[in-house]
């Protein structure tokens, strides 16, 4: 009857089934939700950009209004990326980004390579569209990095299988690590990909909240033409801390000859969905101009977090906070002694307090609890004491 696509009902993990049940209000550090974290930048102008004239009308272009790809290029060249709105493709969310690329790159049974650790997510969109990953190292030993010949290893052992590479993705940068990929390795990866006949699917949906780039790190892949196809992915949901406005963008790069079919392709996916909204892409310059403030509010609040964060757990040698290089998130390195999952169950039952255990986000061992920095100041003082409060007691 139902398709292999979608989990069965009761596939839900052990924490996810103990909150459910849980009886006791709770102090919540995964929530990654902007309009839910108390920003003190009022939204009502933004949001009153929904009402300029013209949203009554449709007229759709199936890549995008062009004031609203403009808008895109113009949001690139302020952080000093040359971005050709007839490169800018528009999309509801970088969720969606994500399908359609699969269905232009991939068939179904075609592996997509993907990095560990890296967001979950990627596990159900490839699901949703027959596609199976396979998933490349970032070696903790270098902070998380990516490196080339170690993707390289993984489209071998696809080959081996017998199966087809389509495409690897890249999180840049990745969450919840906040590592960035290095021009020398992006090199590598473009001129693997070229070799090889897949594509580059570069998520840089975090662009705005790096904190500690590296010499020669990439901000945007699909910036400069190289070897390969590549696509760049962002969107309101966190340049401008709107997820509720469901606008994200595909920015794509490439051989001319390969870039022109690739528009032409996603254009008559984008024809077949038309899914994003008027009112919002009309809207769209004036969102992203709003935009830096509420991203500039949230940077401040995602250092002051991590710094309580630390403060919290200085007493506790043996808990190790990765660096902030960016994202929205902190990974909390503990000793293997106790699986996370359990630390994560005892956190919920005896301090009321959610955090993800790593394997949520295949980190490659134990133990690590990820835990979002997004709340506001005094709900994440509590959480980070309630987190250091139940690890003296192990």
């Amino acid at each position: 009857m139902f398709s292999r696509r979608t989990p069965a009902p009761g596939a839900e993990n052990r924490l996810t089934r103990a909150l459910a049940s849980h009886g006791r209000p709770v102090l919540d550090l995964t929530a990654t939700n902007p309009t839910t974290a108390g920003l003190t930048v009022d939204p009502a102008p933004a949001l009153a950009l929904l009402a300029a004239p013209g949203g009554g009308t449709y007229a759709p272009d199936p890549r995008g209004l062009a004031s609203a790809r403009e808008a895109v290029s113009a949001y690139y060249a302020a952080r000093g990326v040359s971005a050709d709105p007839a490169r800018v493709l528009l999309t509801a969310s970088s969720s969606e980004a994500y399908g359609w690329l699969l269905k232009l790159l991939a068939a179904p049974g075609d592996v997509v390579l993907v990095p560990a650790p890296s967001y979950p997510l990627l596990d159900a969109l490839a699901a949703l569209e027959g596609v199976e990953l396979v998933r490349y190292r970032l070696p903790e030993e270098d902070r998380w990095s990516v490196h080339a010949s170690l993707v390289a290893e993984a489209a071998d052992r696809a080959g081996a299988a017998g199966r087809r590479v389509a495409a690897a993705v890249l999180v840049n940068p990745n969450n919840p690590t906040g590592t960035s990929v290095s021009r020398a390795e992006l090199d590598g990866l473009s001129s693997l990909a070229a070799r090889r006949g897949f594509a580059l699917v570069s998520d840089e949906v975090f662009l705005d909240y790096r904190f500690e780039d590296r010499p020669g790190d990439v901000r945007v892949a699909a910036a400069d033409e190289g070897e390969a196809l590549v696509f760049s992915l962002g969107g309101l949901s966190k340049a401008a801390a709107l997820p509720q406005l469901k606008l994200g963008w595909i920015l794509a790069n490439g051989p001319a000859a390969l870039l022109a079919e690739a528009l032409e392709r996603l254009s008559w996916i984008a024809d077949s969905y038309l899914s994003v909204g008027t009112p919002v892409q009309l809207a769209l310059p004036g969102l992203l101009a709003w935009g830096e403030r509420a991203a500039g509010a949230l940077r401040t609040r995602l250092r002051s977090n991590r710094a309580v964060l630390s403060e919290a757990l200085s007493g506790l040698p043996e808990a190790t906070v990765a660096p902030l290089a960016a994202g929205w998130s902190a990974a909390v390195r503990l000793p293997a002694g106790e699986p996370e999952e359990e630390i994560a169950l005892r956190l919920l039952a005896g301090e009321d307090l959610v955090v993800h255990p790593g394997y949520f986000f295949d980190f490659p061992h134990e133990a690590f609890l990820v835990v979002s920095l997004l709340p506001e100041e005094e709900t994440f003082r509590d959480g980070a004491a309630r987190l250091a409060r139940a690890l003296r007691r192990r």
